[in-house]
């Protein structure tokens, strides 16, 4: 995810946006692009490679590092049930559970990491 740095007030704006009636794309955009800077931040390395397709990825996580090809552990799921639990509104494991998150290989659980943030 290579680009400027999301100020936290346009990220909390975003992600209240997205929460309300008249969220656009752009909102969701910007909100999954904001977390997944905030989660880059709670668990840097790049071990695991989080998806979260059209918007945006991240390598995080501590461990071995990849430099080329398909990253040892891969997590991709949408962006709302990305930004349902980066919120905390479910758990990481309860969208596991339900097939709402494709996971693979070691360290694919974020749930040490999770939620990242809560609306004030």
């Amino acid at each position: 995810m290579a680009g400027r740095r999301i100020s936290d007030d346009a990220g909390i704006a975003a992600l209240s946006h997205w929460e309300g009636p008249d969220a656009t794309a752009e909102d969701e955009a910007l909100a999954v692009r904001y977390t997944l800077q905030l989660l880059k931040q709670k668990a840097p390395g790049s071990s695991v490679e989080v998806r979260v397709p059209p918007w945006g990825a991240i390598q995080a996580i501590d461990g071995p590092t990849h430099t080329r090809g398909t990253p040892p552990a891969v997590i991709e799921m949408s962006p709302t049930v990305w930004l349902e639990i980066a919120l905390g509104k479910h758990s990481f494991d309860e969208a596991l559970g339900a097939g709402r998150i494709q996971a693979s290989g070691q360290r694919s659980n974020l749930s040490a990491w999770l939620p990242i943030v809560a609306l004030p």
